[in-house]
């Protein structure tokens, strides 16, 4: 197994470091320069949804660009950072590659997907004096930073916004793994939906239990058509790469007379809106880019900090997605309304159940 662990090791160095040494010193171009490497998890960073996010905070923090050569958000400049990137494809692939961005001596490894944590810690350990994140993991090493979000907060608004926009009263849930962190997505989505009305529907389903629950749009598509089948008119996903089938679910059901689609979706974690243009409700957006940002900032001004990094409404961590995309399928009083339940929620006048610490 350790003879297996490491020719993948050594592997991964040759394709990602263009065959240099693992141990090899930085190259002239990189010297003086922070180091950052990351890790996505098996949806790859094309998913358009959370490794999407991922990777526009760090070529933000490379470029000062977005991947398809838009300017940042929030004016986010470069930061004179040199980014490599790893897809593993499999789980088996994660830990080589950290270790190769390890041993050279990387500033900074990033890691995407709590299922990563495990992983992660026992890299960390034995490179006490690197930094590393982890995107939705929990770590109690000093030198590992979890970048955490209160998604059942977002959740709940595009529940509120989902069941003010339903004509049959019953909602859909999409998750991709069957696990804690996908139930906080759900749980706050019913709740909020509920808050408007106490007597609608959601239609739970998930589309696996292991990793490739994540990248399988087919199943995704297959259990939104069997949730529209019974009466499911909006459609939240939180499935990664799976969640793109219930897009073309609901587009393959049409428009009605007057040019709206009979069936919604909810995007995850990236603004989708822009995906199937007037059948995405909205997004329930989680601004992992903004976490991936700061993080590589906090370290380029030596201000990293291990522990806790925690990202919800008050900090706009997490958000629903208004844009020309959507604008127009959502009234001004329904807007008002999750508004308002925001506002309540950060003061604390509403509490969103948080399915993970149940």
């Amino acid at each position: 197994m350790k003879l297996r662990l490491f020719l993948i090791a050594g592997l991964v160095c040759s394709l990602l470091l263009a065959g240099t040494s693992c141990r090899q010193e930085a190259s002239a171009d990189e010297k003086g320069k922070i180091r950052v490497g990351i890790v996505f998890d098996i949806g790859g960073k094309d998913d358009r949804s959370f490794n999407a996010a991922a990777f526009v905070g760090v070529k933000c923090a490379e470029t000062g660009k977005r991947p398809d050569g838009q300017p940042c958000e929030d004016n986010k400049g470069a930061l004179g950072i040199v980014l490599r990137d790893v897809e593993p494809g499999n789980p088996v692939s994660i830990e080589p590659a950290m270790r190769a961005f390890a041993e050279r001596g990387y500033d900074l490894i990033i890691g995407v997907g709590f299922a990563q944590a495990p992983i992660m810690d026992v890299v960390a350990k034995d490179y006490p004096n690197i930094h590393f994140a982890i995107v939705d993991g929990a770590s109690q090493l000093p030198n590992v930073a979890s970048l955490v979000f209160k998604e059942h907060e977002g959740s709940y608004l595009v529940g509120v916004i989902a069941a003010r926009e339903s004509k049959t009263g019953t909602l859909g849930f999409i998750g991709g793994m069957d696990i804690g962190l996908i139930h906080r997505f759900a749980v706050g989505y019913e709740e909020g939906a509920k808050s408007v009305n106490p007597n609608a529907r959601v239609i739970v389903n998930y589309v696996g239990v292991t990793d490739t629950a994540w990248n399988n749009p087919g199943k995704g598509k297959e259990l939104a058509l069997a949730q529209i089948g019974k009466g499911a008119d909006v459609i939240f996903t939180a499935a990664g790469n799976s969640g793109l089938g219930a897009f073309d679910a609901v587009e393959q059901q049409g428009k009605d007379a007057s040019g709206r689609a009979k069936d919604f979706v909810i995007g995850v974690d990236s603004n989708q809106n822009g995906v199937k243009p007037g059948f995405v409700l909205t997004s329930m957006v989680k601004r992992v880019d903004n976490a991936v940002y700061q993080i590589v900032s906090d370290v380029v001004n030596h201000q990293f900090k291990g522990g806790f990094h925690i990202y919800g409404l008050e900090s706009d961590g997490v958000a629903y997605a208004m844009d020309d995309n959507n604008r127009a399928l959502i009234p001004p009083d329904v807007i008002q309304q999750a508004e308002e339940a925001k506002q309540k929620i950060i003061a604390g006048q509403i509490k969103v159940t948080d399915a993970m610490t149940k």
